[in-house]
């Protein structure tokens, strides 16, 4: 966190004000929580996408991975189910995590897997 604009002590520039509610609903809270999600998940090996800045790429050796950032929820997937295991593990040491399970609906959209793959609706 740093000191807001017109806000800045210059004899003390590298204290914060304490809050006296949550960050949420203030305009910085939202790059907060997407910066401190991304540190987590380049200290994981995750690279950011240059097409798009949601989503992050973890690739060693034969393990791939992705995870989409979409608000305040994540989508991840992968090649490797161990390896995957291991990722949510780490980001539930840094994170507080809920997992939902295999996914049903994204942005209205219906995931459906079948044999070859996953059916879009």
């Amino acid at each position: 966190m740093q000191q807001p604009q017109g806000f800045i002590d210059a004899d003390k520039p590298h204290y914060i004000y304490k809050l006296h509610q949550s960050l949420y609903g203030l305009k910085q809270a939202p790059r907060a929580w997407y910066q401190t999600l991304s540190k987590g998940l380049h200290s994981l090996g995750f690279t950011q996408s240059k097409a798009n800045p949601s989503l992050f790429i973890y690739h060693r050796e034969c393990s791939i991975a992705y995870c989409l950032v979409y608000v305040d929820g994540l989508i991840i997937t992968g090649n490797n189910s161990t390896k995957l295991d291991t990722i949510i593990q780490s980001l539930g040491h840094q994170f507080n995590l809920k997992d939902l399970g295999n996914l049903h609906y994204f942005l209205g959209v219906e995931v459906i897997p079948t044999n070859t793959g996953l059916f879009l609706s």
